[in-house]
């Protein structure tokens, strides 16, 4: 039966959009047929990671009555559909918002996932989306305004009755200034379903208008993705970084005792 899933955030800033494209991409890794809808229709970015920037017919000719949603859904990385904003000024002056709902409907019923990157914030776009959508993953950064912003989100997302998948943990470094992931889980009082670590390779990605864990599928923030991904549809997927480090462990003690 096919989900849809809203990504949110309290803030801005916190890797919403980088985690919305990437978490689809590894659902299609894993043979799902998955689609990915920017909702942030006066800030889009979700068409610059994957690739799909300059398209002609974007979701806001859509939400204008300008043209039909197949129209403005491409293929992109591992054979995703995506559904871009749009990047022009006017087009999104004249897009209707409310028809957002009948737009996700829509798409819902050609996919088996589909993921939603809506508005940071809990603007009217936001609303629509996480009312739409069958559960909601909020993304936070381990500092507490994000975590403040982001309980605003998970209580309208309450009201609205839509489910609460998780949060996940993005760009995580490990500094002593951060919130732990216990403490992220004690404050938001949902299920933490993964933790993103600070990467240097999403910004080079990025540059490139190509998926993280397309291009650098064996980086620390991709395999942490792809865990997640994993673990929303029940797969098995085994870090390639885990077995390298146990190879290493193994190699060594081997030559250690060899020496013996």
């Amino acid at each position: 039966m096919a989900i849809a899933i809203a990504i949110a955030s309290g803030k801005g800033g916190t890797g919403k959009t980088t985690i919305a494209a990437n978490l689809a991409v590894a659902l299609a890794k894993f043979g799902k047929k998955v689609a990915v809808l920017d909702a942030d229709i006066a800030m889009a970015n979700l068409e610059l990671i994957m690739g799909l920037e300059g398209k002609p017919v974007t979701l806001n000719d859509v939400l204008a009555g300008k043209a039909d949603i197949k129209e403005a859904i491409y293929e992109g990385p591992e054979g995703v559909l995506v559904i871009p904003a749009g990047v022009s000024l006017e087009k999104f002056r004249r897009a209707k918002p409310e028809k957002l709902e009948e737009v996700l409907k829509t798409i819902h019923d050609m996919v088996d996932i589909l993921i939603i990157d809506c508005p940071a914030g809990i603007g009217k776009e936001t609303l629509i989306a996480i009312s739409s959508a069958d559960g909601l993953i909020v993304v936070v950064n381990p500092e507490i305004s994000s975590i403040s912003d982001a309980l605003k989100v998970l209580a309208i997302a309450k009201r609205l009755g839509t489910d609460i998948i998780g949060a996940i943990v993005n760009r995580v470094s490990n500094e002593s200034t951060e919130l732990s992931v216990k403490a992220i889980q004690t404050i938001l009082d949902v299920p933490v379903i993964g933790v993103v670590p600070e990467d240097p390779n999403v910004r080079k990605a990025a540059a490139f208008g190509v998926p993280l864990v397309v291009m650098y599928p064996d980086s620390p923030a991709s395999e942490a993705i792809m865990q997640i991904a994993a673990k929303l549809i029940g797969a098995k997927y085994e870090p390639k970084t885990k077995k390298k480090k146990e190879g290493f462990i193994s190699r060594f003690l081997k030559g250690l005792f060899g020496r013996r």
